[in-house]
């Protein structure tokens, strides 16, 4: 199982609730090419062909222009991307899980390299308010009536 880079100085955890079907989660969140469309964060994708390990995909969020590849896909359940954007390495982890309460959600995601050893609290609160957007979108969409 891949995780993130526990060794990093800056590491962010979130978790969320979507009451949602996990099929609707997970194919908003696995749809690359649509992503703009629900994250008003993330100005644009490129995908070619279906995510799975070892395919790489482009997205532009916050005026870095990143390539992420796919390292490990368990459908349904897991999916983990990393890459690295002007010398950070991340390596972004994503769960989710069905409970009585909907579908939990819960990302992780490590960045580590040179900028980041300078700029750590900058930086963690960058990626913190990042995901947070990332993950009240989702949440947003998916809850949605169709």
């Amino acid at each position: 199982m891949v995780t993130i880079d526990e060794t990093a100085p800056v590491i962010v955890r979130l978790s969320t609730v979507i009451d949602a079907p996990l099929t609707t989660v997970w194919a908003l969140h696995t749809d690359v090419a649509a992503w703009p469309t629900w994250n008003t964060d993330i100005d644009r994708t490129t995908v070619d062909g279906p995510l799975l390990p070892g395919a790489s995909f482009s997205w532009l969020t916050h005026g870095l222009d990143i390539t992420s590849t796919v390292r490990e896909l368990v459908p349904g359940k897991r999916i983990v991307w990393g890459g690295t954007v002007e010398g950070i390495v991340g390596v972004h982890v994503w769960a989710f899980e069905q409970s009585d309460a909907g579908v939990v959600v819960h990302t992780e995601e490590s960045w580590s390299g040179e900028p980041v050893d300078s700029e750590v609290d900058e930086l963690g609160k960058a990626l913190h308010d990042s995901l947070e957007g990332w993950l009240s979108h989702l949440k947003d969409r998916a809850e949605q009536p169709v």
